[in-house]
């Protein structure tokens, strides 16, 4: 109700995202708590708060009961979880073949209060970059759960809802900008802020999160974690002066136990984002051309 929203903010935000990973269930989550949690995030990394969601299903003929069943309660306690309301959806059943098993498409709609703006133009050089966690897990774990590799490695997918922890730090430090790091990893988000925001951003590789687990699997499969998509992890670019309340803060969080500060923004060369190898030498950290790991969310 408008009523509702007037009382919790002043201003309306409106997402949707659809979602067809492969396989449907992995090691951390599945597909209906992803789509959850997914739409949920883009909302909280607008600076709002989540309220309601709807839900549209996209089914196969022939998908096992047994299987959406499980998937429909784990949307439900996801929902539950994150103190939002599924409020509309709707059900479409299409033949063999013209769908790979289960779609799903969720719209979220949440509030801003005041004047918060966490647009990439707020970003200036002298600012720093910091993520809430371990890189890469998602995309490991869903990458393993294929099949496809003779290889084991205890990963699980990081799928969470980021709001609460959101709006700890939106209480309590200035931020410049926020995104969460999905389809295309750390690497893709800083690109774009970068090219946004007309700065330079040098990054620390030894300061960056990663599991020994998904390190090893990205070596003997020549990829990197920084490309791999992430359903629980967020970058916040803020003052270096608010950096050690936030990290802090992130810390203090479940979903932010492993935060660190990873790289720092520079007046030049603008747009370009760059990576410290730690040997004396800087090298280009680009988005990839296409997608190494397709419909990982």
């Amino acid at each position: 109700p408008l009523t509702e929203f007037s009382a919790l903010g002043t201003r309306l935000a409106f997402t949707t995202d659809s979602y067809v990973i492969t396989p449907l269930e992995f090691p951390g989550g599945d597909i209906g708590r992803l789509a959850v949690n997914g739409t949920l995030n883009d909302l909280a990394v607008g600076g709002a708060r989540p309220l309601y969601l709807s839900c549209g299903l996209v089914i196969e003929e022939g998908l096992e009961v047994s299987v959406l069943r499980r998937i429909l309660r784990s949307m439900a306690a996801a929902a539950e979880e994150a103190d939002v309301r599924i409020v509309t959806g709707d059900t479409k059943v299409v033949p063999r073949g013209a769908a790979d098993r289960l779609f799903i498409n969720t719209a979220g709609v949440g509030v801003i209060r005041g004047d918060l703006d966490l647009g990439a133009h707020r970003i200036e050089a002298g600012d720093v970059v910091l993520v809430n966690g371990f890189l890469g897990d998602h995309g490991a774990a869903v990458l393993l759960a294929r099949g496809e590799l003779q290889l084991n490695a205890d990963v699980r997918s990081d799928c969470a809802t980021l709001h609460g922890l959101v709006a700890e730090l939106l209480n309590e430090v200035e931020l410049h900008s926020m995104r969460d790091l999905t389809r295309g990893g750390l690497a893709a988000v800083l690109n774009e802020l970068a090219l946004a925001s007309e700065v330079g951003m040098v990054v620390d590789a030894a300061a960056l999160p990663v599991r020994a687990e998904v390190s090893g699997l990205c070596e003997l499969l020549g990829l990197d974690p920084v490309h791999l998509a992430n359903e629980g992890k967020l970058v916040v670019v803020l003052p270096a002066r608010a950096a050690e309340r936030a990290l802090e803060i992130m810390r203090g969080h479940p979903l932010g136990r492993e935060a660190a500060l990873v790289g720092r923004c520079t007046a030049s060369p603008p747009g370009l984002v760059t990576i410290d190898t730690g040997f004396g030498g800087e090298r280009v950290l680009d988005m990839l051309v296409g997608e190494p790991l397709p419909r990982i969310c």
